[in-house]
């Protein structure tokens, strides 16, 4: 892949607590030079990246019942409409992992669904994030077919703070059972051009990583070596 291609395929990812407004402007700015999907910020900081963006062909991503998805869906609801007002068009949703795990399907795809309703209103984007990690193989199949039942966009492995990052056997795994209609994004621990090539060809559409910068300076030179 030419450094172009991956970047268009990547959320350019700071979601650091220590996260200050020197370091959105930076994460924005390389964003718009490299031309990635997206930038991934927290809440707080989605007016800020909004502004920075306006105009550009990158969008804003934040998350919503992050890490662990365990607020109330009011509490979801509340996040989800505060983000999308102030100017988000991506919201990655970590799913109610504490639900799926006590066999509460009904009210993890209520989440879903809500969270759905108030993103496509905007014509946004919904990512569910499965924290993979923390799942057995017949939960990450289960987990994904409420997500794609629920209106989601994309099925997440994980969100990087909670458990191993995203493996090619997730990617597969979830490709194998989910709609074409609902794209996957690979997140944690991306950290090389091999892994993130193989994540893609594995059945990623996008990838979230906070080491664009490495990424697509090792895509430069396997293509200065051909």
């Amino acid at each position: 892949m030419t450094p172009e291609e991956l970047a268009a395929v990547i959320d350019h990812t700071l979601l650091q607590p220590t996260a200050t407004v020197a370091d959105i402007e930076r994460l924005c700015a390389e964003a718009v030079q490299w031309g990635c999907a997206s930038v991934c910020v927290l809440p707080y900081y989605v007016p800020l990246a909004y502004r920075l963006l306006r105009g550009t062909s990158v969008t804003v991503c934040t998350v919503v019942g992050f890490p662990f998805g365990a607020t109330s869906r009011r509490a979801k609801l509340i996040e989800a409409e505060e983000a999308v007002m102030s100017g988000a068009r991506e919201i990655d949703m970590v799913l109610n992992l504490a639900a799926l795990l006590n066999g509460e399907e009904g009210e993890v795809e209520r989440d879903i669904a809500a969270i759905a309703a108030v993103v496509h209103r905007r014509s946004g984007l919904l990512k569910v994030i499965l924290e993979c990690g923390l799942l057995t193989e017949a939960q990450q199949y289960r987990a994904a077919q409420l997500a794609a039942q629920a209106g989601a966009d994309f099925v997440k492995t994980s969100t990087g703070f909670l458990s191993r990052g995203a493996t090619v056997e997730d990617v597969r795994r979830l490709r194998d059972v989910l709609p074409a209609s609902v794209r996957i994004k690979a997140s944690g621990g991306i950290r090389t051009y091999d892994q993130a090539r193989a994540l893609l060809e594995a059945g990623a559409s996008r990838l979230g990583t906070s080491a664009t910068a490495l990424l697509l300076e090792e895509a430069r030179q396997r293509v200065t070596k051909r």
